[in-house]
Protein backbone atom coordinates (compact mmCIF):
# COMPACT_ATOMS: atom_id res chain seq x y z
CA UNK A 1 0.00 0.00 0.00
CA UNK A 2 1.74 2.83 -1.10
CA UNK A 3 0.15 7.13 -0.31
CA UNK A 4 1.13 9.50 -2.71
CA UNK A 5 0.51 13.26 -2.93
CA UNK A 6 -2.25 13.92 -5.87
CA UNK A 7 -0.47 16.81 -7.15
CA UNK A 8 3.14 15.65 -7.58
CA UNK A 9 2.72 12.06 -7.09
CA UNK A 10 5.41 12.11 -4.75
CA UNK A 11 5.44 8.69 -2.31
CA UNK A 12 4.37 9.87 1.01
CA UNK A 13 4.08 6.41 3.03
CA UNK A 14 4.54 3.06 2.17
CA UNK A 15 3.04 -0.33 3.43
CA UNK A 16 4.05 -3.65 2.76
CA UNK A 17 0.46 -5.74 4.14
CA UNK A 18 0.31 -9.49 4.29
CA UNK A 19 -2.15 -12.10 6.21
CA UNK A 20 -0.26 -11.48 9.32
CA UNK A 21 -0.45 -7.68 9.42
CA UNK A 22 -4.18 -7.19 8.83
CA UNK A 23 -4.64 -9.63 11.08
CA UNK A 24 -3.04 -7.76 13.68
CA UNK A 25 -4.16 -4.05 12.97
CA UNK A 26 -8.33 -5.86 13.17
CA UNK A 27 -7.43 -7.53 16.10
CA UNK A 28 -5.95 -4.43 17.93
CA UNK A 29 -8.90 -2.49 16.26
CA UNK A 30 -11.20 -5.12 17.78
CA UNK A 31 -9.99 -4.93 21.12
CA UNK A 32 -9.82 -0.74 21.44
CA UNK A 33 -13.52 -0.80 20.33
CA UNK A 34 -14.64 -3.55 22.86
CA UNK A 35 -12.70 -1.19 25.79
CA UNK A 36 -14.18 2.19 24.48
CA UNK A 37 -17.57 0.72 24.46
CA UNK A 38 -17.03 -0.88 27.58
CA UNK A 39 -16.10 2.51 29.22
CA UNK A 40 -18.67 4.39 27.80
CA UNK A 41 -21.09 2.44 29.19
CA UNK A 42 -20.24 2.08 32.41
CA UNK A 43 -19.14 5.54 32.72
CA UNK A 44 -22.51 7.18 30.89
CA UNK A 45 -26.23 6.89 31.28
CA UNK A 46 -26.67 4.48 29.31
CA UNK A 47 -25.85 1.67 31.31
CA UNK A 48 -29.67 2.43 32.74
CA UNK A 49 -30.90 0.94 29.49
CA UNK A 50 -28.74 -2.27 29.86
CA UNK A 51 -31.88 -4.67 31.18
CA UNK A 52 -31.34 -6.18 34.54
CA UNK A 53 -28.32 -3.62 35.07
CA UNK A 54 -29.08 -1.83 38.85
CA UNK A 55 -28.32 1.31 39.25
CA UNK A 56 -25.61 1.44 42.60
CA UNK A 57 -27.53 2.63 45.54
CA UNK A 58 -31.29 2.05 44.12
CA UNK A 59 -31.97 -0.32 46.18
CA UNK A 60 -31.34 1.66 49.25
CA UNK A 61 -33.02 4.43 48.13
CA UNK A 62 -36.44 2.35 47.16
CA UNK A 63 -35.98 0.79 50.95
CA UNK A 64 -35.90 4.54 52.56
CA UNK A 65 -38.81 5.38 50.24
CA UNK A 66 -41.23 2.35 51.28
CA UNK A 67 -40.25 3.31 55.18
CA UNK A 68 -40.89 7.23 54.43
CA UNK A 69 -44.45 5.89 52.75
CA UNK A 70 -45.12 3.86 55.34
CA UNK A 71 -44.12 6.83 58.13
CA UNK A 72 -46.97 8.93 56.51
CA UNK A 73 -49.03 6.94 55.84
CA UNK A 74 -49.31 6.03 59.80
CA UNK A 75 -48.79 10.18 60.45
CA UNK A 76 -51.88 10.72 57.85
CA UNK A 77 -54.23 7.91 59.65
CA UNK A 78 -53.14 10.00 63.12
CA UNK A 79 -54.40 13.52 61.90
CA UNK A 80 -57.60 11.95 60.88
CA UNK A 81 -58.54 10.35 63.97
CA UNK A 82 -57.42 13.85 65.83
CA UNK A 83 -59.41 16.22 63.46
CA UNK A 84 -62.73 13.48 63.91
CA UNK A 85 -61.91 14.26 67.65
CA UNK A 86 -61.82 17.99 66.47
CA UNK A 87 -65.33 17.46 64.59
CA UNK A 88 -66.80 15.66 67.48
CA UNK A 89 -66.26 18.36 70.14
CA UNK A 90 -67.75 20.79 68.34
CA UNK A 91 -70.45 18.96 67.39
CA UNK A 92 -70.84 17.97 70.76
CA UNK A 93 -70.94 13.94 69.86
CA UNK A 94 -68.71 12.65 72.69
CA UNK A 95 -70.65 10.15 74.24
CA UNK A 96 -67.99 7.76 73.27
CA UNK A 97 -64.13 7.55 73.54
CA UNK A 98 -61.69 5.72 70.60
CA UNK A 99 -58.81 4.17 71.98
CA UNK A 100 -56.95 2.51 69.25
CA UNK A 101 -53.13 0.43 69.82
CA UNK A 102 -51.42 -1.54 67.57
CA UNK A 103 -50.57 -4.31 70.38
CA UNK A 104 -54.60 -4.24 71.35
CA UNK A 105 -55.11 -5.03 67.25
CA UNK A 106 -52.66 -7.79 67.37
CA UNK A 107 -53.81 -9.56 69.58
CA UNK A 108 -57.59 -9.55 68.56
CA UNK A 109 -56.15 -10.58 65.02
CA UNK A 110 -54.60 -13.38 66.69
CA UNK A 111 -55.63 -16.85 67.41
CA UNK A 112 -54.66 -16.25 71.10
CA UNK A 113 -57.12 -14.08 71.87
CA UNK A 114 -60.61 -16.09 72.97
CA UNK A 115 -63.86 -14.32 72.79
CA UNK A 116 -65.87 -15.48 76.11
CA UNK A 117 -69.71 -15.53 76.99
CA UNK A 118 -69.81 -12.98 79.38
CA UNK A 119 -73.30 -13.28 82.11
CA UNK A 120 -75.45 -10.06 82.70
CA UNK A 121 -73.90 -9.17 85.75
CA UNK A 122 -70.00 -9.83 84.61
CA UNK A 123 -71.21 -7.23 81.77
CA UNK A 124 -72.56 -4.91 84.09
CA UNK A 125 -69.06 -5.10 86.18
CA UNK A 126 -66.64 -4.71 83.41
CA UNK A 127 -69.07 -1.42 82.19
CA UNK A 128 -68.46 -0.36 85.78
CA UNK A 129 -64.82 -0.56 86.01
CA UNK A 130 -63.97 0.46 82.11
CA UNK A 131 -66.33 3.99 83.21
CA UNK A 132 -63.45 4.25 86.24
CA UNK A 133 -60.40 3.23 84.42
CA UNK A 134 -61.42 5.44 81.65
CA UNK A 135 -61.60 8.84 83.48
CA UNK A 136 -59.87 7.90 86.64
CA UNK A 137 -56.61 9.33 85.01
CA UNK A 138 -58.21 12.75 83.88
CA UNK A 139 -60.19 13.59 87.31
CA UNK A 140 -56.97 12.90 89.40
CA UNK A 141 -55.23 15.08 86.89
CA UNK A 142 -53.14 18.15 88.62
CA UNK A 143 -51.69 21.64 87.39
CA UNK A 144 -48.35 20.04 87.40
CA UNK A 145 -48.40 19.74 83.70
CA UNK A 146 -45.35 21.78 82.44
CA UNK A 147 -47.89 24.46 81.20
CA UNK A 148 -49.13 28.03 83.37
CA UNK A 149 -52.45 27.95 82.25
CA UNK A 150 -54.66 31.37 82.83
CA UNK A 151 -58.08 31.93 83.39
CA UNK A 152 -59.99 32.54 79.70
CA UNK A 153 -62.49 34.80 81.95
CA UNK A 154 -63.68 35.43 85.34
CA UNK A 155 -67.02 34.67 86.51
CA UNK A 156 -69.81 32.68 88.68
CA UNK A 157 -69.55 28.81 86.93
CA UNK A 158 -73.38 27.83 86.30
CA UNK A 159 -72.15 24.15 85.26
CA UNK A 160 -69.80 22.24 86.08
CA UNK A 161 -67.66 19.13 84.34
CA UNK A 162 -69.51 16.49 84.41
CA UNK A 163 -69.01 13.10 83.08
CA UNK A 164 -72.32 11.28 83.40
CA UNK A 165 -74.28 14.21 81.89
CA UNK A 166 -71.87 13.75 79.22
CA UNK A 167 -70.61 17.72 79.93
CA UNK A 168 -67.55 18.01 79.10
CA UNK A 169 -66.75 21.71 80.14
CA UNK A 170 -67.02 24.23 82.43
CA UNK A 171 -69.86 27.00 81.74
CA UNK A 172 -68.93 30.82 82.90
CA UNK A 173 -71.70 33.08 83.10
CA UNK A 174 -70.35 36.68 82.28
CA UNK A 175 -72.04 40.20 80.54
CA UNK A 176 -72.24 40.09 76.72
CA UNK A 177 -68.98 41.59 75.83
CA UNK A 178 -66.44 40.23 78.38
CA UNK A 179 -63.09 39.96 76.40
CA UNK A 180 -62.37 36.15 76.22
CA UNK A 181 -58.31 35.44 76.79
CA UNK A 182 -56.30 32.75 75.69
CA UNK A 183 -55.26 29.92 78.47
CA UNK A 184 -51.47 29.92 77.44
CA UNK A 185 -49.49 30.45 74.08
CA UNK A 186 -50.53 28.67 70.78
CA UNK A 187 -51.81 28.56 67.43
CA UNK A 188 -55.92 29.54 66.39
CA UNK A 189 -56.80 25.95 64.59
CA UNK A 190 -60.57 26.66 64.12
CA UNK A 191 -62.51 29.76 64.12
CA UNK A 192 -65.69 29.41 63.05
CA UNK A 193 -69.36 29.98 63.20
CA UNK A 194 -71.46 26.68 64.52
CA UNK A 195 -75.28 26.69 64.65
CA UNK A 196 -75.37 24.64 68.00
CA UNK A 197 -72.74 26.71 69.87
CA UNK A 198 -72.08 29.74 67.60
CA UNK A 199 -68.80 31.58 67.43
CA UNK A 200 -66.25 28.69 68.40
CA UNK A 201 -62.61 29.14 68.59
CA UNK A 202 -60.58 26.58 69.04
CA UNK A 203 -56.19 26.71 70.10
CA UNK A 204 -53.66 24.05 70.07
CA UNK A 205 -51.46 24.23 72.87
CA UNK A 206 -48.02 22.44 73.89
CA UNK A 207 -48.51 19.08 75.70
CA UNK A 208 -50.93 17.90 73.41
CA UNK A 209 -53.41 20.84 74.87
CA UNK A 210 -56.13 21.83 73.29
CA UNK A 211 -58.73 24.74 74.53
CA UNK A 212 -62.28 25.48 73.19
CA UNK A 213 -64.33 28.38 73.79
CA UNK A 214 -67.98 28.34 72.70
CA UNK A 215 -70.96 30.66 72.45
CA UNK A 216 -68.96 33.75 71.79
CA UNK A 217 -70.67 36.88 70.68
CA UNK A 218 -67.73 37.83 68.34
CA UNK A 219 -63.97 36.59 67.28
CA UNK A 220 -60.88 38.67 67.08
CA UNK A 221 -58.81 36.13 65.55
CA UNK A 222 -58.58 33.54 62.70
CA UNK A 223 -57.29 30.18 62.07
CA UNK A 224 -53.47 29.82 61.62
CA UNK A 225 -52.89 32.64 63.97
CA UNK A 226 -50.81 32.26 66.72
CA UNK A 227 -51.87 33.75 70.32
CA UNK A 228 -49.82 34.42 73.14
CA UNK A 229 -51.01 33.45 77.04
CA UNK A 230 -53.93 35.87 78.20
CA UNK A 231 -54.44 37.75 74.66
CA UNK A 232 -58.00 38.40 74.40
CA UNK A 233 -59.36 36.37 71.40
CA UNK A 234 -62.93 36.73 71.38
CA UNK A 235 -65.61 38.55 73.48
CA UNK A 236 -68.31 36.55 75.30
CA UNK A 237 -72.02 36.31 74.22
CA UNK A 238 -74.95 34.08 73.86
CA UNK A 239 -74.88 32.85 70.39
CA UNK A 240 -75.53 29.08 69.06
CA UNK A 241 -79.02 27.23 69.27
CA UNK A 242 -77.52 25.30 72.77
CA UNK A 243 -77.10 28.74 74.81
CA UNK A 244 -78.58 29.51 77.74
CA UNK A 245 -77.85 33.24 78.31
CA UNK A 246 -74.55 35.11 78.15
CA UNK A 247 -71.82 32.59 79.19
CA UNK A 248 -68.64 30.87 77.89
CA UNK A 249 -68.09 27.27 77.43
CA UNK A 250 -64.78 26.59 78.22
CA UNK A 251 -63.27 22.53 77.12
CA UNK A 252 -59.76 21.58 78.05
CA UNK A 253 -58.14 18.48 76.19
CA UNK A 254 -55.30 16.51 76.47
CA UNK A 255 -54.29 14.41 74.04
CA UNK A 256 -57.56 13.69 72.72
CA UNK A 257 -59.36 13.26 76.09
CA UNK A 258 -61.13 16.18 77.65
CA UNK A 259 -60.28 17.11 81.33
CA UNK A 260 -61.98 19.15 84.21
CA UNK A 261 -60.37 22.75 83.68
CA UNK A 262 -60.94 23.32 87.48
CA UNK A 263 -57.70 20.59 87.88
CA UNK A 264 -55.92 22.92 85.60
CA UNK A 265 -57.02 26.88 85.80
CA UNK A 266 -58.78 29.10 88.63
CA UNK A 267 -61.80 30.95 87.35
CA UNK A 268 -62.17 32.86 90.47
Amino acid sequence: MVVINEDTFEEKVTFKLSRLNVFVFSGLLSVLLIVFTILLIAFSPLKEYIPGYEIVGLEKKATDLAIKIDSLEQELEVNNIYINNIKDALLGDVSSFKFDSDSVLETINSDEFLLVDATANDSLFRLEVDRVDRYSFFEEAKKDVGIVFFAPISGIITADYDINQKHFAVDVAVKTGTPVKAVAEGTVIFAEWTAATGHVIILEHAKSFISIYKHNGSLLKQQGDLVKSGEVIASSGSTGELTTGPHLHFELWSDGYPVDPINFIDFE
